[in-house]
């Protein structure tokens, strides 16, 4: 049952402005007499868990907060604006609901949002924090989503269902997941127009793919070079061509790349010219190597190599470096090349490791110096000394 006396003035000045050890303060007496400093070390550590995630949160007075693992599968501010960019209408159901982030901006787009969670402290948690956001459109239950949205139809469904598993732990198979959305597949597509799922950023799009039923749209979410959601886009007997979106957020752009799934590409290959580029995670998690080549009129280094080149300059969506030299990958060559003592190392397509690299060549990190242990499209293996751009 929720604490309301965590919501005296006094309690929460101590929540906001406590910037001690945690640890040490677990261990001491609550200064206070109807809240234990069990629920104190909670709200004050979760707090600073979602400072950077959550700012609208973390920067509205009176919020409440869950557990630390009940935020582990919250989705980011960040995300949460993608995925409500994605989808709007009358009504929609969030039949995993949690912290209540995603409802939270399906509110902007929708006159009613389902806010559906079955753990009832975090149900009450989340009611309470749609108040204070003046999130008034949002209804809360405190129930099993999967089965209540089976009594109505709605403009869209969302779910992100939990990805610990009683028995197995932390999983990533769409079927261990709970709820089981494959087995209710169908059940969901008839309550519904559009079906929003969103996944782990480690499951196998092509093992999704056999998983689910009628996907038209994958969207995939990295934020500062990271993958951090898959997001399922699914229509009832939709059977045309699936797209795939791919983002990813960096502090001065967003990188965009779409292409059709399965859409066929032949990629040119060259040896590095005057430019490098490596793709952001989002699309190397879309595997769209080939095509990235043939719509961006770039090269490859090697059909393994997933680095690219050209002569000209070009807007590419994710890094960019112009290459000082190319160094071949051989004891007398490397001698003569390193002539300095930090540099920022990444392997592609090379039999060694960067721990190995840096030990062998005595390389510390860090520096303006970018080096690209790769194959080249001759099975040569070569250093590349790069500038960011």
């Amino acid at each position: 049952m929720l604490n309301k006396k965590l919501l005296n003035s006094e309690v929460q000045d101590f929540i906001t402005s406590y910037d001690g050890d945690l640890f040490k303060l677990a261990f001491v007496k609550s200064p206070f007499k109807n809240v234990s400093i069990q629920e104190l070390v909670q709200q004050i550590e979760s707090r600073r868990k979602v400072e950077k995630k959550l700012p609208t949160w973390f920067g509205s007075s009176n919020i409440l907060y869950p557990p630390m693992l009940n935020l582990e599968q919250t989705s980011s501010e960040i995300t949460g604006k993608y995925k409500a960019s994605m989808i709007s209408g009358k009504t929609i159901a969030d039949i995993t609901g949690g912290f209540g982030v995603d409802s939270f901006f399906f509110s902007e787009n929708f006159e009613e949002v389902f806010h559906f969670e079955i753990n009832t402290e975090l149900s009450e948690i989340a009611q309470h924090n749609f108040k204070v956001l003046n999130r008034l459109n949002v209804r809360c239950s405190t129930e099993d989503g999967l089965n209540n949205i089976l009594k109505n139809k709605y403009d869209v469904i969302y779910s992100d269902p939990s990805r610990r598993h009683e028995s197995k732990g932390k999983v990533f198979f769409l079927k261990d997941c709970q709820p089981n959305i494959p087995e209710n597949i169908y059940e969901v597509l008839n309550h519904c127009d559009i079906f929003l799922l969103k996944t782990s950023p480690m499951l196998d799009i092509s093992v999704g793919l056999n998983e689910l039923k009628g996907v038209s749209e994958i969207h995939i979410v990295a934020v500062e070079n990271e993958v951090k959601e898959l997001l399922w886009l699914l229509r009832k007997d939709y059977e045309e061509p699936l797209k795939i979106y791919t983002v990813n957020f960096t502090k001065s752009a967003i990188e965009k790349f779409q292409f059709t799934w399965n859409q066929t590409s032949e990629a040119s290959y060259s040896l590095p010219q005057k430019y490098l580029y490596e793709p952001n995670t989002a699309i190397l998690k879309s595997g769209a190597f080939n095509l990235l080549s043939e719509k961006l009129e770039l090269h490859k280094l090697h059909k393994n190599t997933h680095l690219y080149t050209s002569q000209a300059l070009k807007d590419f969506p994710g890094r960019k470096f112009l290459i000082e030299k190319m160094v071949p990958y051989t004891k007398s060559e490397m001698r003569a090349a390193l002539s300095f003592e930090k540099a920022n190392i990444a392997i592609r397509n090379f039999p060694e490791s960067v721990a190995t690299i840096r030990k062998k060549w005595k390389i510390a990190d860090g520096g303006n110096i970018y080096l690209f242990f790769t194959t080249n499209l001759e099975d040569k293996k070569i250093m590349i000394v790069c500038s960011k751009l």
